[in-house]
């Protein structure tokens, strides 16, 4: 390895490369970002195969088997990105035995927040009385909680911060075009959440490992909304405030980054997929999420699995997968748990947490 550069090493001139190392620092504190309480909330309308059959030319059939997905709650009028962030972060912080005033950042994952601005992290600063937490949204698509675990693992490492709660969540039902057969039947709504603690001992987040390629962005956008395309009659009229995607070119390209990202974090840290006790991917094909576990060699108990039950909740979907995972007990203590996930941007990344 150390004779040649890799792919992973120099993929293109214009892509951008980020990984969290665990090297050590210059001071005398090796501090660690320990998960100690996660949370999870989804709405409680729920669309099925079936309801998709009445809407549009599609059957549960065609979408069991190219996706996998059986199911996907949606939110109800009223109810936005902050409703499910709130109830997502109040479970998680009860699970940490942290009050929400103890906060010193709170870090929100997110490509639908409630309004351009304020943004949903500085709404839930206020809801949770979270008095001296610095708040704010990141949007990197799908790998967003990724994203937002490794800054804030950052933050903590560097010894700026001691308590952090980041935040993955979508309304994609706000922006799914249920007149597109495509696109409609994969999305789904929901939020989970994450309490970040200091810790000086050897379990915690060992390495995070972030990547992006913007060439790719039109493959996975939505064009109007922004600067670029200001809400308008031609705007709405022309469907431009929803998601478009070219489905087959994400397929393969996410395959090939998602495995990218999960062998860099392997390699890394000096494991091998036979050391992985968990496997929490982002759930947005079953197909994918297969293809990864054979490369990784993992069996089918060493993957958690969720997509049939909610859809691909984009920024949401690992934090709502790991805290499913934590609360059934399939994450055993001072276990190996790998994440790994891809999106829009393109963005795709990977986690390596010592439980």
């Amino acid at each position: 390895m150390h004779g040649r550069i890799t792919r992973l090493q120099c993929i293109s001139a214009h892509r951008r490369v980020y990984t969290q190392r665990n090297d050590g620092y210059s001071d005398q504190h090796m501090y660690r970002a320990k998960i100690t309480g996660t949370g999870s909330c989804v709405p409680e309308r729920v669309l099925t195969n079936a309801d998709f059959e009445t809407m549009v030319d599609t059957s549960d059939e065609w979408i069991t088997a190219r996706t996998g997905i059986k199911e996907r709650h949606v939110a109800a009028v009223g109810e936005s990105s902050s409703t499910f962030a709130l109830r997502a972060a109040e479970n998680a912080l009860a699970m940490a035995g942290c009050d929400a005033g103890e906060l010193d950042r709170i870090i929100v994952a997110t490509v639908t927040p409630d309004t351009p601005t304020p943004s949903v992290g500085c709404i839930l600063q206020d809801r949770l009385g979270a008095v001296k937490a610095a708040s704010f949204d990141i949007s990197a698509g799908c790998t967003g909680f990724l994203y937002a675990l490794s800054l804030g693992d950052s933050l903590i490492r560097s010894g700026m911060c001691e308590k952090i709660l980041v935040i993955g969540v979508e309304t994609l039902s706000k922006i799914t075009d249920y007149q597109d057969r495509t696109t409609c039947v994969l999305f789904g709504d929901g939020a989970g959440s994450v309490v970040l603690e200091r810790s000086e001992g050897d379990r915690g987040i060992l390495s995070t490992h972030l990547y992006s390629d913007g060439s790719y962005g039109k493959l996975l956008y939505v064009p109007g909304g922004g600067s670029a395309m200001p809400a308008s009659h031609a705007s709405v009229d022309g469907r431009a405030h929803y998601l478009k995607m070219d489905g087959n070119r994400v397929f393969k390209i996410a395959v090939k980054s998602l495995e990218e990202a999960a062998l860099k974090a392997l390699e890394h840290n000096g494991v091998t997929g036979d050391d992985i006790d968990l496997l929490v991917p982002h759930q947005a094909n079953d197909r994918i999420i297969q293809a990864i576990a054979k490369r990784l060699n993992l069996p089918p108990e060493k993957v958690f699995v969720n997509i049939h039950k909610y859809g691909n909740t984009s920024s949401a979907s690992v934090p709502i997968a790991l805290d499913e995972a934590n609360r059934q007990n399939r994450i055993r203590e001072n276990g190996l748990i790998l994440l790994d996930a891809f999106g829009s941007g393109f963005t795709w990344g990977s986690a390596l947490i010592r439980w």
